[in-house]
């Protein structure tokens, strides 16, 4: 099942809030948390320069940079869609993964590769 455009950006956005509602927390360890304290351990400050406008950006910062990288349907669970999330531009191959279930409500946030 294909989703219509309306849809998309509203599951972009809930996802969004979802991630920023979720950082920091015990629960997101291994999602939007690990994602964003890995970048800016790893990324040069000519990179994030380049990006964000700033060598040093705060996690605030590399949360709001984050977009759409692409959305697609869970063969494995039928009904799941997955939302991936980046920062701008080829400085990272790795990804915020925000899964729906089949009512549209986030079930969970995961950083991937």
């Amino acid at each position: 099942m294909s989703l219509k455009e309306d849809e998309v950006v509203r599951r972009t956005q809930v996802a969004l809030a979802a991630i920023r509602k979720a950082f920091g927390t015990e629960e997101d360890e291994f999602g939007a948390t690990l994602f964003v304290s890995h970048h800016l351990e790893e990324l040069e400050a000519d990179g994030w320069q380049s990006i964000a406008g700033s060598s040093t950006p705060t996690s605030g910062e590399v949360l709001g940079l984050l977009q759409l990288r692409s959305h697609w349907g869970d063969d494995e669970e039928d009904g799941i869609d997955v939302f991936d999330f980046t920062l701008p531009g080829d400085v990272t191959n790795y990804v915020i993964s925000v899964r729906f279930d089949e009512a549209g409500e986030v079930k969970n946030i995961s950083m991937e590769s």
